[in-house]
Order: C-alpha cells, then structure tokens, then sequence
C-alpha cells in the first residue's frame, strides 16, 4: 500500500449484525510509514440492491439504494508518519430490508472509507460490510395461526376408460415458522380405484423473485420427505415433522426488486397430483395460546372456514362417498428424509425438543447466553451467508454456503410458477365466494 502500513475500518465490539434504526459507529484506523498528504478523508454508509437476469453477474441489470450518508473525517491536510484513528457513526434508516445474498442478485450494506490524495497522487479506498435484520414478527401477518389446507383429486383412467377416483388432502398445523421450529405435516390419500399409487413426496421449498425486466424465478428444495404408495382401494394417512432450517424471512420488507415465498408441496409420483401450502418463514415466532389446539386429523370440519388454504377449487367430487366403500385406514411409512442422519433422526433437533426456539432479537441482543439444550441453528440473513451463534461466540459470517439438499434449479418464466402467499388466500376467496 506504499505509504499505507493499515487502513482498514472496525466497528464497536465487533458487531456485524444490526437491525433497522440502530446507530454503526466504529473507527478507521490508519498507519502510515511516512508522511502522507490528502485533500480529504471521508467515511460513506451505504445500503443498496441489484438484480440482473444473469447469475452471479458482476453489473446489475436494475438496481434501488436505500440510504447513503458521507460523513468528512478530516480536511486537507498533511498525516504525519504513525497510526491514526477517526470515528464515526451513522443511523440506519427504519425501512431498511433485511441483507440478502442469491445469485441473481444481492440487498448488501458496507461502510467505506476513502482518502482522497491530490492530484496525480493514489487514492486509497478500503471497506468493511455489516449484515440487517428486519425482523418480520409472523404475528402481524393475518391468519397466522390458522392451519394452511389444500385438496384435490384425480381421476384414474386406463386406454381411455375410468377406473376410479384419488383424493389428496395436506395440512400444515400453522401457516407461519421461524427456523428451529417444527412444521408437522399430516397428509391423507384416499385411493378409491383400482391401481397403487407411487410415492408420496413433501417439499418445503423457497421460490425467490427476482424482478428484473424479465422476471427470474428462482426455485431450491430446501427439504425433501418420501413416503411409500397406497395400495388400490386403501384410505392411508402419512404424517410427519420439518424442521425448519436457517433461512432468510418471507417478502424482504422495503425490498421492491427481490421477493422471497415458501410453501409446502406435497406430490404423488403416479398419478401426478400435487397440491402446495403456502407458508411464511419469520423471525418472531406466532404466539399460540394454551387453549389452541392442534388438528388431529384432517377432517375440513376440524379447520375453521378461515383457515383453508387450497392452492386450487378441488374437483367435483363427493368426499363422504370418495371416503367411502370399505376402505382401510393404513399407515404411510416414511422412506426417506434429507433432514435425518446416520441415526435416522434430525441432526440438529429431536423429535422431544421445544416447538418454540428464542427468537432471532434474543439471539442477537443476548450473544452471550447459550441454552445447551436448545437447538443449534444459525441466524441466516441470506441464502448463502449465514451467522453462526454456537457457543459463547457473538454471530460471525462463516465462509461455507448453506447447503440446501437436495435440489437446486433456475429459470426463466417457468410455466406454472408457485403461487404466492397471498395469492393462494385471493384464491380461497372467491373459492368461498363461489359456492352456493
């Protein structure tokens, strides 16, 4: 750096994590070997996003700045040989998104220093990136603690001939999580016909927009259950539990260009049915009340009107008599999980753990509190950077991606992209509205 032995910039006690409406404050500190003149020595905080349809591309095709404030350290003047430290501080605005990091595009923060030589002279440029969290409390969201419901069915046919009728029915006990939590998933099949079906699949997966000129959908598993087929004729319920890991929160708040939705999808391999449920993923947990039960099965009349979700109107079909003629109440087996490991059960979770982990503010705001019992799971402010808070340690950036078994894909304007959040609940509405 010539002249330069350190120019670089700390902020106070190490903090790399902040929230909107917080004061940075830290110093930049310089050594110098000589003498050093400058016209200016200046410190600018800056919050921005860009998007562009290409991935991982170095120039953004629409970008938006949410704040940018300089702030003049020093006028001109000479640095004698030494080291020399300025502080500074800054306010983030209140309506700043939370940091997010994909491949098509990034919602970054940075505080940057610049010492401005004069002319013909080097200038010398250094900074230091920070990380926002705007917490989304999923009790502001309506709805929230209503289970999230869809069903649909198909008809078998065979060389154009029917052979029966197959139901899906999914539920999901809440339509809001935070990570740590369990997402229980209760699906019923009712095989009315005279085929097996293949498997059954659930997903929870994130589909990212980013809204370029020409939108890119952006779609990952994050994670993947199989349960075995039902047999001809039978009526089988599958049931099963995910963990919701370190993920980024729904909609990005203050964010126009990115917009983030999870939804839970479940499948079945032949015929192919699907049905989706959307969900939203948080950071303030929905605060249930003890006198709230779960669903037990599910039954429609067990789910308030309120809390139908159905990705599509299920087709014309009578349920009681499709429910009907003798069927047997089996079991689905489940054949496989990516959450579980070498023991067969979730790596970081057990199935006796708490529903309710702290919420990311208590992380945050206690570094230094650590519950050995409790989950360890990592305060994700992005896709691809997240904070790990094991131990006594204050959350730190780790350098490893977050693997999202077991699947990964993008693409321009896929078909039949996923419906949003509140687009499955317009759906619902006029569903409602609809029936006699």
């Amino acid at each position: 750096m010539g002249k330069l032995q350190l120019f670089d910039i700390t902020f106070t006690n190490s903090k790399v994590v902040y929230s909107p409406g917080e004061s940075i404050s830290g110093t930049v500190n310089i050594i110098t070997s000589n003498s050093l003149q400058y016209k200016d020595i200046k410190v600018n905080c800056l919050g921005s996003c860009g998007v562009s349809n290409k991935m991982n591309d170095p120039s953004w095709s629409l970008e938006e700045q949410y704040f940018s404030s300089t702030l003049s350290l020093a006028d001109k003047g000479t640095l004698p040989a030494g080291e020399h430290n300025f502080s500074f501080q800054f306010v983030i605005p209140g309506a700043a998104p939370t940091s997010f990091e994909g491949p098509f595009g990034k919602i970054v923060y940075r505080v940057k220093a610049v010492i401005d030589t004069p002319r013909f002279s080097k200038d010398y440029k250094t900074q230091r990136p920070f990380y926002l969290l705007n917490l989304l409390n999923l009790n502001q969201v309506p709805d929230i603690e209503h289970p999230s419901y869809a069903v649909t069915t198909k008809k078998f046919s065979y060389l154009l001939v029917k052979t029966g009728t197959l139901m899906l029915k999914a539920c999901s006990d809440l339509r809001g999580y935070t990570p740590g939590q369990v997402i229980r998933l209760a699906t019923e099949i009712h095989n009315k016909s005279g085929r097996d079906t293949g498997y059954v699949l659930a997903s929870l997966i994130q589909k990212v927009t980013y809204k370029t000129k020409r939108a890119v959908y952006d779609l990952r598993t994050i994670v993947e259950v199989e349960g075995a087929g039902v047999k001809a004729g039978k009526h089988a319920e599958w049931r099963e539990q995910i963990i919701v890991p370190p993920l980024p929160q729904s909609s990005l708040a203050g964010c126009s260009l990115i917009d983030i939705d999870y939804f839970i999808q479940v499948s079945l391999k032949s015929p192919e049915v699907v049905v989706t449920l959307p969900i939203y993923i948080g950071n303030i947990a929905v605060n249930l009340t003890p006198s709230r039960p779960v669903p037990s099965n599910l039954a429609p009349t067990a789910i308030s009107p309120g809390g139908v979700t159905p990705t599509a109107p299920p087709a014309e079909v009578d349920l009681e008599e499709l429910a009907a003629g003798g069927q047997v109440n089996e079991e689905i087996p489940t054949k496989s999980h990516s959450q579980h490991g070498q023991s067969g059960l979730p790596p970081t979770m057990s199935p006796s753990a708490p529903r309710n982990t702290p919420d990311v503010a208590s992380l945050l705001s206690q570094p230094h509190a650590h519950d050995p019992s409790g989950a360890l799971f990592c305060v994700s402010t992005g896709a691809t950077i997240p904070f790990f808070t094991e131990g006594n340690a204050t959350p730190v950036p780790t350098s490893c991606p977050l693997v999202l078994p077991p699947e990964y894909s993008a693409w321009d304007y896929p078909h039949e992209p996923p419906p949003t959040y509140e687009e499955s609940c317009s759906s619902n509405s006029s569903f409602n509205n609809s029936r006699p």
